[in-house]
């Protein structure tokens, strides 16, 4: 899965311990080191696409239905809607009136920074995952090809060891008695190898490379991080990048400038490795956030991260070597690479922090540094220790996301979460067997294709692309690979032999939490290099099946959406097509969008990167994109002194361009349908046309509710606009939504396609 170019997803992934996954610029670098938005399962229907209309034709004649998943549905629209919906006006205000009843009904829990409809779908999913996990081995379930009573002997006994290995994991999770009576030793283990590939009294001139590989080995980000992907101008080959690390221990550059709150996590780290060092001077504990202060300045800004004209930067290795040799970059990726491998050319992603990173490393003490590379251990394995030594960094991170200090989700959550993000596959594969049907995945299929031919209408009719990138754009979209519900490939998660030889060198015990989660950081790091040398493997996924979240590719050129997001409310064959295409069909149109918004359009029909739009194109292209960035950075959130805090127009310019694009692409393919086969109405909400109901449907999955203190750090680094502003933006960007609403302006306030 490539790291360089691979689009930031539909969601924003929650960061444990404040840390990014090790990956690079990808959908695993925002999902990898993840909790994992993960589906509910429980509304995942196993009735065809043929039966869609089945099940509400006798009701069409009536113009209603009444089928229990009508009803369903239509309660929860009600139960969400603000209780003045009637009254109010949709064109002043969407989302109040669509979720004002959500947020009077759902309170954040003390250990939530933020919830939305996808939250509740997740945790309605965890709870499937819980029993799937709780109960023993399915072996009389037998609906589907690929259930236990289907296999034959050798793959029925292969898939029953891959469950008994999840099953092992989740168990060592769960045992808290014995994770608290270890307490902070096997953290102490490693932090102890880190300052013997770090020495401080004796003179090694390799100390810095041979400790940031350490790190690296297990999935934590040093100096520096380096992985693997696609070439953005070679998409079948796999090449290097080398990165500045995407967080330096606070969630953004930007909030290392609040003296304050800088203070605050230097009393932390001082404390916490006092205590775990008595000895040491206090002075080298205090200096490391004064070093992370150093990189972050050094380090670019969240925007520049997310422009391939400036990360793409390819260099010969040697060359590369050259801006930073303190880190011997030669060596210290011969170290993460398979035996064998020859390494003669990276993307350096961002030379100037190297450059700077030279001069920082030349000024910093050797007890300073070294404590620096402990305390990164120290922040990416707190989650998996039980020691009072370590709880002040845990009561830091809650309170920086607005939580309660001594918060915590229920066990068995983070249980499964834990499960999904190490042995993830595997817990893909009963999710899959227990939750999601062929039909679902074929009404899918026709729900994208559906969008693809309007959107292609919409670039033929767009008058600001000349006609030569006019055909190349359309050709791109039908070029556009999309993959629904689950792999097949790579691996085969129907396949227990494969998924088996999968997570071979995975060591699972029940009774060592720890060490399972080292195993599967030392897997996920080796998973990664192990692409090397070898053709680009088109046939990854980059999200695990239950993630309720999808994702386009660019170099890939595909769209991708698990199982996990084809769920109600988003996606359901039993009630109104509007409803499905309101909400899971604009989220296709959205990821569809991204192959022409301000990263994907530098990438061509075959997802090469590369300049094949126009100058007049591009030049009309950046005049009405411009729109977009000036509108949603009107929007603000209480900033840390409760001044305003404007959206960065210009990070979450691409998101913002997909809302609209996909929305519109939907509503169009909707209607297109409606046309052939009518739709039934849903009871109890006569207030609204079917139109309308469409966009209710859409504004439905962004209702939600945030913390002060997580939506300032999202502001700093997520792509994304705020959920309220993805509602407001979007209705206000949508012709079809005015004139469905009879608002006075038709006119959208930015319009790209």
């Amino acid at each position: 899965m490539s790291h360089l170019s691979e689009k930031a997803p539909l969601l924003p992934a929650t960061r444990a311990n404040g840390q990014r996954g090790h990956g690079l610029r990808s959908s695993k670098r925002r999902v990898v080191g993840k909790l994992f938005l993960i589906a509910a399962a429980a509304s995942i229907v196993y009735y065809g696409a043929s039966q869609v209309g089945d099940n509400i034709m006798w009701e069409e004649e009536a113009g209603l239905c009444l089928t229990p998943a009508c009803v369903h549905a239509a309660s929860e629209i009600l139960y969400n809607l603000s209780p003045q919906y009637k009254e109010l006006d949709p064109c002043d205000d969407f989302e109040e009136l669509v979720c004002g009843g959500w947020r009077d009904r759902h309170d954040l829990r003390a250990d939530q920074g933020d919830a939305f409809t996808g939250t509740i779908m997740s945790e309605n999913s965890q709870m499937l995952l819980r029993h799937i996990l709780e109960a023993p081995y399915p072996k009389d379930s037998q609906h589907s090809y690929f259930s236990p009573m289907q296999l034959h002997t050798v793959a029925k006994s292969a898939d029953e060891e891959n469950f008994d290995k999840m099953k092992a994991a989740y168990d060592a999770c769960l045992n808290e008695d014995q994770i608290k009576s270890i307490g902070a030793e096997p953290l102490l283990h490693i932090l102890d190898k880190i300052k013997k590939a770090y020495p401080v009294s004796t003179a090694d001139s390799h100390g810095i490379k041979d400790a940031i590989l350490l790190l690296a080995k297990y999935g934590v980000t040093g100096l520096v991080t380096a992985g693997t992907g696609a070439d953005d101008t070679d998409p079948d080959t796999v090449v290097v990048s080398v990165s500045a690390p995407w967080s330096f221990g606070l969630p953004s550059k930007e909030r290392y400038e609040d003296e304050t709150l800088v203070e605050k996590y230097r009393g932390v780290a001082v404390e916490i490795l006092s205590v775990l060092y008595p000895g040491q001077d206090k002075k080298a504990f205090a200096g490391i956030i004064d070093l992370e202060k150093k990189l972050a300045a050094a380090s670019p800004s969240e925007e520049d991260r997310e422009d391939v004209t400036k990360y793409y930067n390819p260099m010969l290795i040697d060359e590369a070597a050259a801006i930073a040799p303190e880190i011997e970059l030669g060596a210290l990726l011969e170290g993460q690479a398979p035996a064998n491998s020859k390494i003669e050319r990276v993307i350096v992603m961002t030379p100037k922090y190297l450059k700077e990173l030279s001069i920082i490393l030349a000024a910093t003490d050797k007890e300073v540094l070294q404590s620096y590379f402990v305390w990164k251990a120290v922040q990416s394995f707190s989650s998996y220790v039980d020691a009072d030594a370590i709880k002040p960094y845990r009561r830091f991170v809650n309170v920086l996301a607005g939580k309660d200090p001594d918060s915590s989700p229920e066990r068995w959550r983070t249980c499964v979460n834990h499960v999904d993000g190490g042995l993830g596959w595997i817990l893909s594969r009963f999710f899959v067997e227990k939750a999601f049907s062929a039909e679902a995945k074929s009404f899918g299929d026709t729900i994208i294709t559906d969008i693809k031919t309007e959107f292609s209408k919409k670039l033929n009719a767009a008058e600001w692309m000349d006609n030569d990138t006019t055909k190349k754009a359309v050709e791109k979209v039908h070029n556009i690979v999309q993959k629904i519900g689950y792999p097949t490939n790579s691996p085969d998660i129907m396949d227990p032999s494969t998924l088996e030889n999968y997570y071979q060198s995975v060591n699972v015990s029940s009774d060592a939490f720890f060490a399972n989660a080292l195993s599967m950081r030392r897997f996920a790091a080796d998973d990664e290099w192990s692409a090397l040398g070898k053709p680009v493997d088109h046939d990854q996924w980059g999200m695990t099946v239950p993630t309720v979240n999808a994702y386009y590719n660019p170099p890939g050129n595909e769209i991708v959406f698990p199982a996990g997001i084809m769920q109600f409310p988003v996606f359901d064959i039993q009630v109104p097509a509007y409803m499905s295409y309101g909400a899971f069909g604009s989220v296709a149109g959205h990821e569809l969008s991204h192959a022409f918004d301000s990263t994907g359009r530098h990438y061509d029909q075959n997802g090469n990167y590369t300049d094949w739009w126009s100058n007049a194109t591009v030049d009309a292209f950046k005049e009405k994109t411009d729109c977009f960035v000036k509108q949603y950075a009107n929007f603000t959130v209480p900033g840390p002194d409760s001044t305003p805090l404007h959206v960065n127009g210009r990070l979450t310019l691409g998101e913002n361009i997909a809302d609209a694009g996909g929305l519109s692409a939907s509503f169009q393919a909707w209607k297109r349908r409606a046309g052939e086969k009518p739709n039934a109405d849903l009871p109890g909400l006569g207030h609204f046309t079917q139109d309308q109901m469409f966009f209710v449907s859409y504004s439905n999955w962004w209702c939600g509710k945030t913390r002060k203190d997580t939506a300032i750090n999202r502001i700093y680094t997520d792509p994304h606009a705020p959920k309220w502003a993805r509602i407001l933006g979007t209705m206000a960007n949508s012709r079809e939504f005015r004139e469905s609403f009879q608002c006075k302006a038709k006119e959208p306030i930015c319009q790209l396609w």
